[in-house]
């Protein structure tokens, strides 16, 4: 994505600015028209307003009646001029002579302009028209006598440039306040570009736009499922992962805007809502489908704003945990083979530099029919080759450690009808073996017994060894997380022999005593493949 020629702070104030003096401009454009308007009508109303005035003046009627000295009109016009801020005020007789000018020299002279010819008709009116003080606004009022007569006429004159100036005064508010409204605007502008900034922890929208499409394309690309609430509980995010793990559990339709117990009653993510606090590798069945899960609240200023949870198949978790314990299994056997052959290798140079030719020859056979029968006898008895494997890597890191590690099996033990299992007996197995054998370190006779009986869809692991025994109050405890006696951080392998006992139902029965060593017996329900449930 092309980033933004501005900023999101620079674009906010732009716009806010430009939309501001947008608005104002029109608003001033459509006011000064009527403030323009207004200005001249006042103005004409004004110099009418004088021009009747002067017409109704006893004195003018009087004079231009032959009974009072003109010079009283040219006295009084002077007046008026100065009082009403007019340009001038003209009184003519029917002729269109001047009887008063501001002008003294012009009086008795003809009045200019042209547009006195109505006025002179009886009309009353308002013209614009260049006369001897240059082009002013001229309102026109007949005069008349007592007997209704017309006997001369009035013109008074307001120039056109103070005409403007009213204008341009009355419109000098509307720009102040159209000023006045930009700098609000672009005040308000940087406040909220400011305000929203910090909402988007200082992110352009161009790198908003971009973070979405990573965490789109991320999470929809992970095999974990995810899925978020936020904090009224609703669905506000499902993966592909999820949306397919939903589908395997049998969940029909799009859960987007539901409510979480809605959806999946057994989630538990608004608990995790509630408190805060992380739930990380539970299992949860899910219609069915076992699925390991973390929960994590999502927190927002120390306040909890919504919770995601993470999960997975637990069949493709263990698939992938039995394929990691094959892989070490198999590097296991290889380094105890590894071992044992060096030390065979020195036995037979020994003889070869003796000359012990015939005792060389029988060591090599027996050896060679150790290796035959021992391999051959566990893929005989056990078919699972993950199990017969590990068994046979088992059996050699013995040797290599110096105890005697035994194999015991009565009926052969067909493929388990659910893989899974195999896992399982792994863990039972391998964690039992792993604990004979640390038992007898200190032992005069390090002797282990691997015994498997299958009968009646009945699996039974016993794992016997000569090692130092326990008190009953050990046993007791044994099987608790982390309790150990061989220090800190041990106490692993019994509890997890417990936990997938307790998923394949089963039981165990545990025999010791100090000096006389340990006896575990498991019985596990086991259904062979192709056999009916």
């Amino acid at each position: 994505m092309k980033k933004g020629r501005f900023s999101l702070q620079a674009g906010i104030i732009l716009f806010v600015c430009l939309v501001v003096a947008l608005s104002l401009g029109i608003t001033d454009l459509l006011i000064s028209k009527r403030i323009t308007s207004s200005v001249e009508e006042t103005q004409k109303e004004k110099a009418l307003d004088i021009a009747r005035m002067v017409s109704l003046s006893p004195l003018v009627i009087r004079t231009l009646g032959g009974e009072a000295n003109p010079a009283e009109v040219q006295r009084f016009a002077d007046q008026i001029q100065a009082a009403t801020h007019v340009n001038f005020v003209v009184v003519m007789d029917m002729k269109g002579i001047r009887l008063s000018h501001p002008d003294p020299g012009k009086v008795g002279q003809h009045f200019q302009g042209g547009d006195e010819g109505p006025v002179l008709q009886g009309k009353e009116y308002v013209s614009v028209s260049k006369g001897t003080l240059g082009l002013s606004m001229r309102a026109f009022a007949p005069i008349k006598d007592a007997q209704g007569k017309q006997v001369g006429a009035v013109a008074v004159g307001i120039s056109l440039e103070n005409v403007t100036k009213a204008v341009h005064k009355g419109r000098m508010g509307m720009v102040i306040g159209t000023f006045i409204g930009i700098l609000i605007g672009i005040t308000g502008a940087v406040g909220l570009a400011r305000y929203i900034k910090k909402i988007l922890l200082g992110l352009e929208p161009f790198a908003i736009a971009r973070l979405l499409e990573e965490r789109s394309s991320m999470l929809q690309s992970v095999r974990e499922g995810i899925i978020a609430i936020d904090q009224e509980g609703k669905i506000t995010l499902v993966n592909r992962a999820a949306r397919k793990l939903f589908q395997k559990a049998g969940l029909k339709g799009d859960p987007m805007g539901l409510k979480i117990e809605d959806y999946l009653p057994d989630t538990r993510l608004t608990r995790i809502l509630q408190s805060g606090q992380t739930e990380l590798d539970q299992e949860q069945n899910l219609h069915g489908v076992t699925i390991l899960v973390n929960r994590v609240p999502v927190v927002v200023n120390q306040q909890p704003v919504g919770a995601i949870a993470t999960f997975r198949d637990k069949t493709e978790v263990q698939l992938l945990a039995e394929q990691l314990t094959g892989v070490r299994n198999y590097a296991d056997a290889l380094r105890a083979q590894a071992h044992e052959f060096m030390n065979k290798l020195h036995v037979i140079l020994g003889l070869v530099r003796t000359e012990q030719y015939e005792t060389l020859a029988r060591y090599v056979n027996e050896t060679v029919n150790h290796r035959e029968t021992e391999m051959g006898f566990v893929t005989k008895k056990v078919e699972d080759p993950v199990l017969a494997g590990f068994l046979i890597g088992k059996l050699s890191f013995a040797r290599e450690s110096g105890a005697s590690l035994s194999f015991a099996c009565s009926n052969a033990l067909p493929k388990p009808a659910n893989p899974e299992i195999t896992h399982e007996l792994i863990t039972i197995i391998g964690n039992l073996i792993h604990n004979a054998m640390e038992a007898i370190v200190d032992s005069p006779v390090k002797k282990v017994e691997l015994k498997l009986d299958y009968a009646e869809d009945i699996l039974t692991i016993e794992v016997r060894d000569t090692g130092v025994g326990m008190t009953e109050d050990i046993q007791n405890k044994i099987l608790d997380k982390g309790f150990s006696t061989k220090g800190d951080g041990r106490g692993i392998g019994l509890y997890l022999v417990a936990q997938a006992m307790e998923r394949l139902e089963g039981d165990m029965i545990l025999s010791s005593k100090p000096g006389k060593g340990t006896n575990f017996a498991v019985y596990i329900p086991y259904q062979a493949e192709g056999e009916g449930a």
